[in-house]
């Protein structure tokens, strides 16, 4: 959203999806909200203050509501609202304050209108899949293709975020994530001088972020299931996987044509890369990467993360400023670096 470059006490008026929406209580007692507001270029987040007004405009008839008793305030995660606002500095940096909400008309403006999409083109990122799979040896071709295609894992593997908040929160997010750490990985796969299996590595980095499926969903703004609050993408994914590989071996005995199926070590070192991808057990994987496709994978995975950061910032720099504010999720600053300054 262009509301990120606004200076100091700019206002702003905006529609959109809410994404986040959680009341809070300030030292005095007092019920405040958290929002994270999406559009089709962003998202925002700010806090709504106690003395903000809220409206009803959904109707005939403009009137205002009282946010603690009204039942559409209630449920306002996915829903379309129009929020006037201003940008106030906290602690040394800009922050939104949302002064004036309006609850709007569901039907004239659907939520999944604003939600944020892959800029990538759908056509583009399907045609770079297949071509992925094409360079898969068989029998593992024809797993991928097992998963993806005859357990109809590609439609919402295509369309799915890849997170909430952090990176690729956004439609076809998860799509466009794993084929950057795929290529990648094969990238750092290739570049070595000892055997490496190419089909692991495919197969790992397509796959390891399956466990999403079920994390978060899109209604319509990316959100956390409780699987995935409770339970987390890692172990879900693997045990999805292994549900797949046991209902391919079985599909191929009963073919006769067991033959064809990936060996046994290989599924196992697919599994250890949904499990280990992560890097660390401060970070959610129960164990370590210990082979050659399992690192690779983990250091793709990090990379495209780190470097979708280093975009969404310094994306947002303007007045001549080439490093961004400090990022917690990272645990730095950006720099533009050699960015050409008319890029």
């Amino acid at each position: 959203m262009e509301i990120k470059k606004l200076p100091k006490d700019s206002t702003f008026y905006v529609l959109g999806v809410v994404s986040r929406f959680a009341q809070r209580r300030d030292k005095n007692d007092n019920p405040f909200w958290d929002l994270a507001l999406m559009d089709g270029e962003g998202q925002i987040e700010g806090k709504i203050w106690g003395n903000s007004e809220w409206w009803n405009i959904s109707g005939d008839l403009k009137y205002k509501i009282d946010p603690l008793a009204e039942e559409a305030v209630k449920n306002l995660e996915g829903k379309t609202i129009g929020v006037q606002g201003k940008i106030v500095e906290f602690r040394e940096q800009n922050q939104c304050n949302f002064n004036a909400v309006y609850y709007v008309d569901q039907d004239k403006y659907p939520p999944h209108g604003f939600v944020r999409r892959s800029s990538v083109s759908m056509d583009d990122m399907e045609g770079v899949f297949l071509g992925i799979l094409e360079t898969c040896g068989e029998p593992m071709k024809g797993f991928l293709e097992y998963i993806f295609f005859e357990r109809d894992v590609w439609k919402a593997y295509s369309t799915w975020p890849a997170a909430v908040s952090l990176h690729h929160a956004y439609v076809s997010g998860l799509l466009e994530h794993s084929l950057t750490v795929t290529n990648s990985a094969l990238g750092m796969a290739r570049s070595q001088t000892f055997y490496i299996d190419l089909d692991v590595v495919i197969a790992g980095a397509l796959l390891h972020d399956l466990g999403k499926l079920e994390s978060y969903r899109l209604s319509p703004a990316p959100e956390v299931t409780v699987e995935g609050n409770v339970v987390d993408h890692i172990v879900l994914g693997y045990h999805r996987f292994m549900t797949l590989v046991n209902e391919y071996l079985k599909k191929k005995e009963a073919d006769a044509t067991g033959a064809n199926a990936p060996d046994e070590r290989q599924m196992l070192a697919i599994g250890h890369i949904l499990v280990s991808h992560h890097g660390t057990r401060e970070f959610g994987s129960p164990v370590l990467p210990s082979t050659p496709e399992a690192l690779i994978v983990s250091v793709a995975d990090e990379l495209d993360f780190k470097l979708y950061c280093w975009r969404e910032h310094t994306s947002q720099l303007e007045g001549g400023k080439e490093v961004t504010e400090f990022v917690p999720s990272v645990q730095r600053r950006f720099w533009k670096g050699c960015i050409p300054p008319e890029a």
